[in-house]
């Protein structure tokens, strides 16, 4: 299904959805709904049995004779009652744990499948949703689609069945009785269905107040230092606890819908038993109605107003799973854009490394102009190619475009003569190392921050990859040296530190290409003339992408490239652009003091 943010037509309903995610529990779940029907028929067992008892033995002036006669069907009668009672209530338990086990297997099948599909997306995805929307959508909501498994389908099942099967039997008692107590039911279901109407707009509205709570949370605890350096807690404060008053006044609200038509309902159900003392005795004191009969009757009253109490809960709940499922559903079904090409070649399992751009342009989906405007160049198999210009001139941008993390809108991007978009995703990025200014490391050891791209390296090659980016001096001095957890986002490392555990990380790939993204930027002068010796020495070829600001990192590259609005203005040797002075010159004499 083709993706188109705004506006989703799903290929499946909910419930078929549901069920579609129920494969391995299908059996299972039908087995305990009919279980549920079971359960509920068996209702009837008790007061048929009692009114059994009531008109045979207790009422009348037989009675007494027929209990010295019959004592024997008197016992048999109460046995009866008490086992039916014994099974009914197995029935439940089992039912109740199977119900509880469908509902886990689905939602951990759907989560799974959730979060498969959440890392599979590509960019755009990511620009469209917000961090803390997407954790709702794996959480709460989530929650919602197994209560509608486990509890939602059980008490329709059980409301249905019930007020079914009391219905045929109170008809076969007494039809005329079996009339009067159901005249209500029409009432009931009117008011549920304008209940419905009202508040399924309100959970859509609850359920978008509780992502955006916890967008603003999510942000806000990852972003603590922003927060701590301008000394805005009072006023992240106040925005969460305006946030949270609009979700409680919502969520109140929401509630407050059914507590409205509650006292109508149940107002209505509780007329059955009056309705019941009333015509019920009118018809046995008529002789219409034996006093058997009123006994099983008036056992059952609960079994018709019960269900009808619970229709509005019932509602309730399944219009939050509705409003909660079309959220876990555009994940669900989305796809992403950038995927494998039908006719994608099969590369060697190591790239040369060559790269070519080919009259790229590019801008993004949500962009009036390019961003990046008829890029050509080469890099040869091992070559180091340095890109350089003002901030938001798309150095960035053009970088992306490498490992496909966006396409470009017109031209071809070549690697080793092949089109990128002809690569399969899995060998192209493995293939490609690359490390960014913007540095993020997992609550992991450093071992496994830097191993991360590939498991099976040994700790030797560690430590050499982070010999190379001058990360082992540091990293010897931590306290558990390679094996010190670095913290959420590497709390308590510097940027300079974080950035060159990033750096050994992009390295301990083996890349054919390494691409860093302003990655020396916080280290000291000397530290990155450290690391330029030692990326011209690696002991494997890669070609490598730099974009960087100081003249120290890109003086020694085999090109570099200026860019100023999306283009390049200027590509030469270091020696060649001082001697065209333009930008590149202009940068040489503010940076070196010439």
């Amino acid at each position: 299904m083709k993706k188109s943010y705004g506006a989703w037509k799903f290929p499946r309903t909910r419930l078929q959805w549901l069920w579609d995610n129920m494969e391995g529990y299908r059996l299972l779940y039908l087995t305990v709904v009919i279980g549920t029907v079971v359960y509920n028929v068996m209702q009837l067992t008790v007061p048929y049995f009692a009114s059994r008892i009531v008109d045979r033995f207790l009422s009348g002036e037989e009675g007494k004779t027929n209990f010295l006669n019959h004592s024997d069907e008197f016992y048999k009668l109460i046995a009866a009652m008490i086992i039916f009672t014994v099974i009914r209530c197995l029935i439940v338990y089992f039912d109740c744990v199977g119900y509880e086990k469908v509902s886990q297997g689905v939602l951990f099948r759907i989560r799974n499948y959730l979060y498969d599909k959440i890392q599979r997306q590509d960019m755009k995805f990511y620009a469209s949703y917000r961090t803390g929307d997407l954790m709702t959508r794996v959480t709460g909501d989530l929650d919602a689609v197994r209560h509608m498994v486990a509890w939602v389908v059980r008490m329709v099942v059980e409301a249905l069945s019930l007020i079914t099967a009391t219905s045929i039997y109170f008809f076969f008692m007494n039809w005329k009785m079996a009339l009067t107590l159901l005249a209500v039911a029409p009432f009931i279901f009117g008011v549920i269905i304008i209940f419905k109407n009202q508040v399924a707009p309100m959970h859509a509205l609850l359920r978008e107040k509780l992502a955006g709570m916890n967008t603003m949370a999510q942000e806000n605890i990852s972003g603590n230092k922003v927060v701590k350096a301008f000394a805005r807690e009072d006023y992240e404060i106040e925005r969460f606890d305006k946030c949270n008053t609009d979700y409680r006044d919502t969520n109140k609200k929401t509630a407050f819908t059914w507590i409205r038509f509650f006292p109508i309902v149940e107002s209505v159900a509780n007329l059955l038993p009056l309705l019941l003392l009333v015509v019920g005795g009118l018809f046995l004191i008529g002789g219409q109605m034996t006093m058997g009969e009123f006994v099983a009757f008036s056992g059952l009253t609960w079994a018709i107003a019960n269900p009808m109490r619970q229709l509005g809960n019932i509602m309730n709940e399944f219009q939050r799973f509705s409003a909660c499922s079309v959220k876990v559903m555009e994940i669900y079904y989305s796809e992403p854009e950038i995927v494998d090409s039908p006719d994608a070649v099969d590369m060697p399992e190591r790239f040369e490394g060559e790269i070519e751009f080919k009259n790229v342009f590019f801008k993004y989906s949500d962009g009036k102009l390019p961003v990046v405007k008829d890029i050509s160049f080469t890099a040869k198999p091992g070559q180091t190619i340095a890109i350089m210009g003002e901030t938001g001139c798309g150095k960035t941008s053009l970088i992306h475009l490498i490992p496909r993390f966006y396409e470009p809108t017109d031209g071809q991007i070549l690697i080793d003569g092949v089109d990128v978009s002809k690569i399969k995703l899995h060998q192209l990025r493995k293939n490609i190392g690359l490390a960014t200014q913007d540095v993020l490391l997992y609550s992991d050891t450093i071992d496994g921050n830097i191993a991360y791209g590939d498991q099976h390296i040994t700790r030797d090659e560690v430590v050499k990859f982070a010999k190379y980016s001058q990360a082992s001096d540091f990293i010897a001095k931590m306290p558990e040296g390679y094996e010190t957890i670095v913290g959420e986002r590497g709390v308590g490392l510097s940027g300079g530190q974080k950035q060159r555990i990033s750096l050994a990380r992009a390295l301990a790939v083996k890349p054919s290409i390494l691409i860093l993204d302003d990655t020396t930027s916080a280290v000291d002068l000397e530290t990155e003339k450290a690391i330029q010796e030692s990326l011209r020495n690696l002991d494997f070829n890669c070609t490598k992408i730099i974009i960087a600001q100081r003249i120290s990192t890109t003086k020694d590259a085999d090109q570099i490239l200026i860019m100023q609005d999306g283009e390049i203005t200027e590509r030469g040797t270091h020696e060649e652009l001082i001697k065209k002075g333009g930008y590149y010159a202009e940068l040489v004499k503010l940076q070196m003091g010439a």
